[in-house]
């Protein structure tokens, strides 16, 4: 056994030398005769590297027998769904969102203020919850100056409530007012041609409520509107006149396609009484008319048919004719009218525009009986609008100031019997630059062509007023105004006049020439924060004292006031 391995071991050893030379190159040299060895020279190619196979590189063996399984540990969290088998994309739940904070409302003020003129004032607006749907509040407010001439005194107190209620298918609205104006008639002669030095006082107290249902508008082409409104009012005075009236208005219209056709229909049933006079003075009025309104034109046609009835009793028709065209869509509009009517005259309408009235004041309706206008409207941009008109009226019964032959610093009613004609034009524009500056100003040119009289009396032929409004920053606002009146003419008795009054006796009269004037007025205001702020104003800035809207009664001079408002 052992010489076998050994026998073995050295074929392998023989073996792997004979490899060995293989991996060399042999040079045989020539053998000299001389030499009695041999030489050989051996030239080596590359070095010996041994390669050995994978297996052999295994230091030991794997165990074959490692049949050990390694076992994962898992933890399931099961969630309880409901298996969806629609295979639809489901739709996105929107979120609920917060409730939004709602905006503090300030549109409720009280306001008071003083100055020279013994100047007084109060204000207070109140409006209940900001529900559109539903609104109701109230206004108050107190007015109160003096000037120098004896019993130049003026008061003026408000009281108004009002509601609103939008329901699904109407709207109803209605309020009550309360109206107080006190003053004396403080009338004085510069030239003194009179004597007046213990002037009387006087007062108006005057009661008002109305109500009114209106449909809601609709889109429906061939949709039917209404409304109906009912205003009533007492009116009363120092020296035991006094004057109710009732008003009763419908409305209704339906709509085809592009025409409307309506009826408008409207009862005025009013008495006036004082001393030495009764009136019963009612209109019944009935407008029947067809409409056109589509691609910028408007076409209103109809009648206005008009009886008179109690202390007058006539009956007339006249046209109601109105159309509107859009030249330029929101640029420029041309419009006209032709219309009749017949005014109610009232003493209550009277006092508001000469508070100096007499007692015993005549009633009559005045009739116009024929007006037309004319004129173009629109914008120039944003915050830019404008409108001029012409118009010519034909009026008949014109009611007139003139002063009392008696006591000349009270004013009686006499009516310019005939066909009074005017001829006017009327301008307003409106400049709004931005928020911070806006303009507005109107002017009036007439013309009148009294019928009897030889005059208009107390009728001016230009008026001009301007409104100017400048906010310096959010804290700061100023604002500016003024009017400005032409000339006008009085008459004045040098006897006493028939009564009643008909026919002008020239005779008997004369013209006086009431100066115009210009007053100016301006303020500033100062928001302290959100809920307070700080006003002045001033009136009356030139310091006329000497002409004013009627004869013998001058203006207060300049006067100064300022006061505190608060907002909640």
């Amino acid at each position: 056994m052992r010489f076998s391995k050994l026998l073995y071991t050295t074929a392998l050893f023989i073996t792997a030398g004979t490899f060995s030379l293989q991996a060399q190159d042999t040079k045989t040299t020539e053998k000299k005769k001389d030499d009695k060895t041999i030489a050989e020279e051996i030239e080596v190619v590359r070095p010996y590297k041994p390669v050995l196979a994978e297996a052999v590189k295994l230091r030991r063996s794997p165990d074959l027998n490692d049949v050990k399984t390694y076992k994962a540990k898992f933890n399931y969290g099961l969630t309880d769904r409901k298996l969806e088998l629609n295979s639809d994309i489901n739709k996105l739940q929107a979120q609920q969102l917060a409730d939004e904070r709602k905006a503090e409302l300030v549109n409720n003020y009280l306001k008071a203020g003083f100055g020279s003129a013994s100047t007084s004032m109060a204000e207070a607006y109140i409006n209940l919850g900001g529900d559109e749907a539903l609104q109701a509040g109230g206004f108050f407010r107190h007015f109160a100056q003096s000037g120098k001439l004896n019993e130049q005194k003026f008061n003026q107190q408000e009281l108004s409530v009002f509601g609103r209620s939008i329901l699904d298918q109407v709207t109803l609205s209605g309020r009550l007012n309360y109206q107080r104006n006190g003053l004396a008639f403080y009338g004085q002669d510069p030239n003194n041609s009179f004597q007046n030095l213990s002037p009387e006082k006087q007062s108006f107290n005057f009661f008002e409520a109305e109500g009114e249902v209106a449909s809601k508008y609709t889109t429906d082409e061939n949709a039917l509107s209404y409304a109906a409104k009912i205003n009533g009012y007492i009116w009363g005075d120092k020296f035991n006149a006094k004057e109710n009236s009732v008003v009763l208005n419908g409305y209704l219209n339906k709509r085809i396609s592009s025409f409307n056709l309506g009826l408008a229909t409207s009862i005025e049933l009013g008495k006036t009484q004082d001393l030495l006079v009764s009136v019963g003075n009612n209109i019944f009025k009935l407008n029947p008319y067809i409409r056109l309104q589509t691609n910028g034109i408007k076409i209103n046609a109809g009648i206005n048919f008009v009886q008179e009835f109690g202390a007058f009793s006539e009956t007339r028709i006249f046209p109601a004719v109105t159309a509107d065209f859009t030249l330029i869509p929101d640029y420029l509009q041309i419009f006209g009218e032709l219309k009749g009517d017949v005014n109610r005259t009232s003493l209550k309408q009277l006092t508001d525009e000469n508070p100096f009235l007499n007692s015993n004041i005549e009633i009559q309706n005045s009739v116009e009986k024929l007006s037309f206008a004319a004129g173009i409207k629109g914008t120039g941009g944003p915050g830019f609008g404008y409108k001029v008109k012409v118009y010519h009226k034909e009026i008949s019964q014109m009611p007139l100031f003139v002063n009392n032959f008696a006591t000349p610093y009270k004013y009686d009613v006499i009516y310019d019997f005939g066909n009074m004609k005017l001829l006017g034009l009327e301008g307003e524009i409106s400049v709004q630059v931005s928020n911070s500056l806006k303009w507005t100003g109107k002017v009036n040119l007439e013309n009148y062509k009294p019928a009897a009289e030889s005059e208009s009396w107390f009728k001016p032929q230009l008026r001009v007023s301007s409104n100017l409004l400048y906010n310096f920053n959010d804290k700061l606002s100023f604002n500016a105004a003024v009017a400005i009146q032409d000339d006008s003419k009085a008459k004045i008795y040098t006897a006493q006049p028939a009564v009643p009054y008909v026919i002008p006796d020239r005779d008997i009269e004369s013209t006086v020439n009431v100066k115009g004037f210009v007053d100016l007025d301006v303020g500033a205001g100062y928001k302290i924060n959100n809920k307070f702020s700080v006003f002045a104003k001033a009136n009356n800035l030139l310091n006329n004292t000497t002409n004013g809207r009627f004869l013998y009664y001058q203006p207060i001079g300049v006067n100064v006031f300022g006061g505190l408002t608060y907002s909640f």
